[in-house]
């Protein structure tokens, strides 16, 4: 079996601290470039400081409403047409600078479509620099007395910085003054006049609040993105801008005429910031160093003419300023060699290439390549823009596809929380620019809407602040008083000339040649002179011993005053660190107390949460048992109303039935009385008259004839002769009618009949008869107070009901009524003598003869139990 390998742990992340509860929007601000021509149509308007308008040209109007829509847009600044550079510069990138030196990384890129005026916003012309060259004068400007010497800092290639001592320092620069590369010359350097307009600032513009006790030095590096390909543009190597070559894997070809830049890679650091590796960082000291470094590489920056742009940028362009800073030590003299102590900030800024349509730029060929790549990148840029602002504003975890392109890959730690991130938006108002601008505000829209987490400030170093001033004044105090002691200031001209004075002083020697033997005269002068010389040595012995005794009490004396400041520097630093100790004391006491109430806060913040769901389910509820009550209520009133019509309808149903029965009851009884009146006279007719003047009775079998149903007085002429029967014409022939006859009707023996053409006869009433007519006929027969049947014709009108039946709408009664010319009618009262038979027949009447009221009823109710006049409705299956 193989041995499974061990997995390697992953290293720990160390990433910049940044405080993640403080958030800033990124800053989006507008510049809009005049018209190149006057006459052209402008649809963009700046109508405040801070907001534009757009409104569509006469060819692209969009209506609503029957008028064309005009936008606005609001920036956190906006640039009118004769805003100056100065002031873009002021309120975008000085902020950026400040904190550059101030040890945080900034981002900042040009961003509109071809043509808008990106290029010289970053750039500037001569004789009005851009923003990039004014950059790089405050920072020179801020920094220009505290700048470290040549190769003190030192770039490593993994996106670090080391500090080197004086003496690694010094051998660096003798090896870069040994190599045949030009050296820059010292004091004012001659400056290439195509661009000596552009760094002309004249504002002396600076960070006022600068760290003098550290020292300071910066790197720049120059790239571009081109299809995709990051290339380093400070790169020495043989380069054709205008015909790169490239295979059918879209990647760079080598042939023995032209040798294409190499590509370079992305990588990740030890903090997990992204770098370009291999990338060319030059070390610069002055404004005009590091511009004429970035117009070297400006001339390799691949740019085409096109249909819209004459210099049209077909590349991302990223210029990196990255400021190494360390403190001196603590005598101020010398940088600290501790790597932990330096802080590498930098500034990106980023000429974004236009996106255009190739449909206006006319591109082919590479042109259209160059097109196609520059439009994914920006779109992958827009993409990741938008997954930022909705995972921040609706919580969400989506993962930012910073990969898919090499233009956000590298500054995906900006928007994770690195440094400050600005862009411009650079607009151009002519009409066929008006699409393409209308996209460019809304991606500007949305990016404001993006936060990104403030990184804090850099810690203390610890060590006591003017160190550096304090170390100068010293070496000046030490340089004057041994000027004024016969110090070392020029050191070998000052020994010459002492020496010179001091043999001049001493006596010189005699001749000393001994010629003969007796001479006694040389001898003595020789030691006279030498005895005159040992007591001038002598007495500048004791000189020079005054001389060291005095030197040894002004160094004491200086000793005694470093002490007596020492002891007192320790004095106020003892101080300081009791301050700092309880300041530390006090901050951890907060941070518990932070901690305590971080955790109160979530514990209430579950609590609300818990009680919010309690709130909303109580509502629910509520809502609900509201809804529920609404409709018991409605049900409760349409019951309410349901029995009221019922109680009506049946209150009135029986009493029109009182009514009836109490009529037939009185019918009844009068009926009674007649007969018995009836009766009586008969009776005393038989008594009075003789029996010849009798009549006859009518015959048994005649009566059996006649079935009746109800008691019927006999007809009055029993032997009338036969008469010819006709029939009488309703008065409402007209229509379409329901001839309703029930099967209880007697047939009679008048000569007028009631008679209707073209009408349905029915026995009963039926839903299917009523639906076919217009009219409806009730035939119904009663006994009169005579004994005689009496016919009642009730018409009415048809329609159709709500609910689908059809109902009746009672509107008139005809009656048809058989007496006999000699019968008598009973009188009101018999006391009365009898009237005339005119008389009696017009005062006795028993049934009306016509309704006055119409009587409206529904399908399927009875008027009486003789009325059944309605038809039911079918039940319909549920």
């Amino acid at each position: 079996m193989m041995a499974t390998r061990a997995k390697k742990p992953r290293r720990p992340i160390l990433k910049k601290p940044s405080n993640p509860s403080l958030r800033d929007p990124v800053g989006v601000y507008c510049r809009v470039r005049p018209l190149s021509r006057p006459e052209q149509e402008c649809c963009i308007e700046v109508i405040s400081d801070t907001t534009v308008q757009m409104h569509p040209p006469d060819g692209y109007r969009i209506f609503r409403n029957g008028e064309y829509r005009e936008t606005q847009y609001s920036f956190k600044e906006v640039f009118g047409t004769l805003v100056v550079q100065k002031k873009v510069f002021d309120v975008v990138a000085k902020p950026l600078v400040e904190d550059l030196i101030r040890g945080k990384n900034g981002l900042l890129f040009t961003y509109g479509v071809t043509g808008s005026g990106k290029t010289h916003t970053m750039t500037g012309s001569p004789g009005d620099g851009g923003l990039l060259p004014r950059c790089l004068d405050m920072i020179f400007n801020s920094i220009g007395p505290f700048q470290a010497k040549r190769f003190v800092f030192k770039l490593d290639d993994k996106n670090g910085v080391d500090v080197q001592c004086e003496v690694d320092a010094l051998l660096e620069r003798q090896k870069r003054d040994v190599m045949p590369v030009p050296k820059p010359t010292p004091g004012k350097r001659q400056i290439d006049p195509e661009i000596a307009d552009m760094i002309n600032v004249q504002d002396q513009c600076k960070v006022e609040e600068v760290d003098e006790d550290n020292v300071y030095c910066v790197f720049v590096s120059y790239i571009e993105i081109y299809n995709n390909y990051i290339y380093d543009l400070l790169e020495e190597a043989p380069f054709d801008p205008i015909k790169p070559k490239w295979n059918n894997c879209n990647t760079p070809v080598r042939n023995g005429d032209f040798i294409p830049p190499q590509s370079k890679i992305l990588r990740e650091d030890q903090n997990h910031n992204m770098y370009v590796t291999g990338c060319t960082e030059v070390e610069v000291k002055s404004t005009e160093e590091a511009f004429e470094v970035f117009w070297r590489g400006q001339k390799k920056r691949r740019i085409a003419n096109t249909q819209l742009n004459r210099e049209s940028s077909r590349s991302h362009s990223v210029f990196i300023i990255k400021l190494a800073q360390a403190p001196l030590d603590a005598d101020g003299d010398k940088v600290l060699q501790e790597k932990e102590q330096i802080t590498l900030s930098q500034l990106s800024l980023v000429d974004l290439a236009g996106s255009e349509r190739t449909n206006r730029t006319k591109a082919e060929g590479n042109r259209l390549r160059e097109a196609g790549n520059i439009n994914q990148s920006l779109m992958t840029l827009r993409t990741c823009i938008e997954v930022l602002r909705e995972n921040q504003m609706y919580g969400l975890n989506k993962m930012v596809p910073y990969r898919d392109s090499k233009l956000t890959h590298l500054f995906k730690n900006y928007f994770d929380g690195e440094g400050k991130v600005r862009m411009i938006v650079c607009v151009n108002p002519k009409a066929e620019d008006y699409e393409e601008s209308l996209q460019v505000m809304r991606f500007a829209e949305m990016t404001q809407e993006v936060e990104v987490a403030r990184p804090v400030d850099r810690p203390l170093c610890g060590l006591t602040p003017g160190r550096r001033f304090r170390n100068q004044a010293f070496q000046e105090e030490l340089s004057r008083k041994l000027e004024m002691r016969g110090g070392p200031v020029d050191a070998e001209t000052e020994e010459q000339s002492v020496l010179e004075t001091i043999l001049q002083n001493f006596p010189p020697l005699p001749a000393c040649e001994l010629l003969d033997i007796n001479d006694d005269q040389t001898l003595p002068k020789l030691i006279e002179v030498l005895e005159k010389r040992h007591k001038l040595r002598q007495m500048l012995i004791k000189e020079f011993s005054k001389a060291v005794l005095t030197f040894k009490t002004v160094l004491q004396e200086f000793d005694c005053s470093v002490a007596s400041k020492e002891n007192y520097i320790k004095g106020r630093l003892s101080e300081k660190e009791k301050t700092i100790a309880g300041q530390k004391t006090e901050i951890e006491r907060l941070e518990k107390k932070i901690k305590t109430l971080e955790y109160k806060i979530e514990i209430l913040e579950k609590t609300a949460t818990i009680y919010e769901e309690d709130k909303r389910n109580l509502q629910q509820e509520l809502e609900s048992k509201s809804q529920k009550l609404q409709r018991q209520a409605s049900d409760k009133r349409r019951l309410e109303a349901r029995f009221q019509g019922m109680v009506a309808e049946t209150t009135m149903k029986w009493e029109k039935e009182c009514e009836r029965r109490v009529a037939a009851k009185q019918l009844e009884m009068q009926n009674k009385l007649w007969v018995k009146d009836e009766k009586l006279k008969q009776l005393k007719a038989i008594v009075t008259e003789p029996k010849s003047d009798k009549p006859e009775r009518p015959s048994r079998e005649r009566d059996r004839e006649k079935p009746v149903q109800r008691s019927v007085s006999p007809s009055p002429v029993p032997n009338a002769p036969p008469v010819r029967l006709r029939h009488r014409r309703s008065r409402s022939a007209g229509e379409r009618w329901v001839d309703h006859k029930p099967p209880s009707n007697l047939p009679t023996e008048t000569v007028m009949q009631p008679h209707v053409p073209h009408a349905i006869t029915v026995a009963a009433a039926s839903e299917k008869a009523l639906a076919k007519c217009d009219k409806y006929m009730l035939t119904h027969q009663e006994l009169a107070s005579d004994g005689e049947i009496e016919t009642k014709l009730i018409k009415g009108d048809v329609f159709k009901t709500r609910g689908g039946g059809q109902a009746v709408q009672f509107t008139d009664i005809e009656t048809l009524k058989q007496e006999s010319p000699t019968g008598r009618k009973r009188r009101s009262s018999p006391s009365h003598p009898d009237p005339p038979e005119d008389a009696a027949e017009s005062e006795w009447t028993d049934v009306e003869t016509r309704c006055s009221v119409a009587v409206e009823m529904r399908a399927g109710s009875a008027l009486g139990p003789g009325y059944e006049h309605h038809a039911q409705p079918k039940r319909r299956k549920p």
